[in-house]
């Protein structure tokens, strides 16, 4: 989704309650790191055959401005990463943030690293003034589960998600 005025994005890095940790906004230019997240985080769901997107895909999108990525820096060194994007629902007449990916480094949990990052995309969503941050989460991942229940996330409803891939958006787009 484009925006008719793009939100400023802060250069300086963004301090948290941890001094070792700091948050900062994506550039393109940081769009071979998001690729690496984005491959980490596809391994770690046993989906990386999923992960098809390409460092160019994904300067593209930073750059439109139809995808966002912020990066947690922990003394100084990436160790995790939001991908997300602005949305909006007729169903419930609502704005929102979709977290379209979401890890932090194995040996770096625990250490209150992703309840800092949510806190802060909670931040960022009504400083938007969305009123809802929404995200997927594998039916089998117990501890992301348990993670997101502990901040006080529910699971919305039981629905299955469908798509239509570059081939079929192609085949339909040329039945109008």
């Amino acid at each position: 989704m484009s925006r008719a005025t793009p939100h400023p994005l802060p250069i300086a890095p963004i301090a948290t309650q941890n001094p070792r940790f700091s948050l900062r906004f994506a550039t393109p230019d940081d769009a071979g790191l998001l690729l690496d997240f984005m491959k980490r985080l596809g391994s770690y769901q046993k989906m990386a055959d999923k992960i098809i997107a390409t460092e160019d895909g994904l300067r593209q999108l930073l750059a439109q401005q139809k995808g966002e990525a912020i990066f947690g820096d922990y003394d100084g060194k990436p160790a995790g990463f939001v991908y997300f994007c602005q949305t909006s629902s007729a169903f419930i007449g609502q704005s929102g943030l979709y977290i379209d990916g979401f890890l932090v480094d194995d040996s770096l949990r625990a250490k209150g690293l992703g309840k800092i990052m949510m806190a802060f995309m909670s931040t960022l969503a009504l400083e938007r003034g969305c009123q809802r941050l929404e995200w997927g989460c594998l039916d089998w991942n117990e501890p992301a589960i348990r993670f997101y229940r502990r901040l006080g996330a529910y699971s919305v409803d039981p629905m299955t998600i469908y798509r239509f891939a570059p081939e079929q958006l192609k085949a339909n787009a040329a039945l109008f």
